[in-house]
């Protein structure tokens, strides 16, 4: 089970919300949120409310002030619990959207789907077993999108249309 505390301003100033699983929209809650301490478990946290726009992985510890550390110009605005997965982790990425092109079967992290796949794009993905993260560019760096165990057709259709994935991880206790 998973615990994140946001407040209105930066360092834990202002008002408190206290969450323990998925909100999708906190300014029910909160007018603005600024700072976060997560207590217990991993969140992936969003900056426009129903788990859109700019995603944020955050584990265990203190976020004083998120918005500089992330350099978003805005703040959060919905949340996401990731459940902790034990096990096998299983994820097939597609070259092409609708599972077409070239296929490769991912087990563990890839830190550059060029350098071990010599694939240039990766626009589908079927996430069999685990829960993963998708980074933009290679060695798990730039924007990120979560990935929890389904069928993902078409990036693009997703609203990622601008994105290329080039590298992935797993999300496990050990991150």
């Amino acid at each position: 089970m998973g615990k994140i505390i946001f407040y209105e301003n930066k360092n834990f100033q202002g008002r408190s919300y206290e969450c323990m699983g998925d909100c999708s929209d906190m300014q029910s809650q909160l007018s603005r949120c600024q700072s976060c301490r997560v207590e217990s478990g991993c969140f992936m946290v969003y900056d426009r409310p129903n788990f859109m726009g700019n995603q944020y992985f955050m584990r265990r510890g203190e976020y004083s002030d998120y918005m500089n550390m992330f350099g978003w110009n805005d703040c959060i605005r919905s949340c996401r619990m990731i459940p902790m997965h034990r096990g096998q982790f299983r994820m097939r990425i597609y070259e092409r959207e609708n599972f077409g092109g070239q296929m490769m079967e991912l087990m563990d992290d890839c830190d550059s789907i060029m350098d071990r796949y010599h694939m240039s794009d990766c626009q589908s993905c079927n996430v069999m077993d685990g829960h993963w993260l998708m980074y933009e560019q290679p060695h798990f760096r730039g924007r990120m999108m979560y990935m929890r165990p389904g069928e993902y057709r078409s990036f693009r259709e997703m609203g990622m249309s601008n994105m290329r994935f080039m590298s992935m991880r797993r999300i496990t206790d050990m991150m």
